[in-house]
């Protein structure tokens, strides 16, 4: 269980930790705008612009990995391939960052579907064991 609590707790410090580079690229525009830091990264472009769109969509990819993980919990379902589906959600994760901000979209598109796929797989193997 503990294995997927720590990914679970990756998962939500994720979005943070990909807001880093976009706190970078905002403070050597001028410096960063703590008032209205939105207005500010609407007029990113380039890395600061895909650096914005990763962080954003780690707040997605949590909103359905967080709940199947739970559910996994919730039922006593923790076993090896549960465990190896998180953590390779994980992973994926952060390759997808990293393709986003690379610019590598097929790739980055790739990992979304690795990771989205972890998760479909995380309930369906509970509706099969338990549907």
């Amino acid at each position: 269980m503990a294995v997927m609590l720590v990914c679970l707790l990756i998962v939500i410090i994720m979005p943070i930790i990909a807001k880093v580079p976009i706190a970078f690229v905002m403070h050597k525009q001028g410096g960063y705008d703590n008032r209205d830091p939105r207005v500010q990264q609407s007029q990113l472009t380039g890395f600061g612009a895909r650096a914005l769109a990763a962080h954003k969509n780690c707040f997605e990819a949590l909103a359905y990995f967080a709940p199947a993980l739970v559910t996994v919990l919730a039922v006593g379902a923790v076993d090896e391939t549960s465990k190896w589906l998180a953590i390779i959600f994980v992973v994926s994760r952060f390759a997808y960052i990293m393709m986003y901000w690379a610019d590598l979209d097929k790739l980055r598109s790739l990992f979304w579907i690795v990771g989205f796929g972890c998760s479909l797989a995380l309930i369906l193997r509970l509706l099969l064991a338990f549907g």
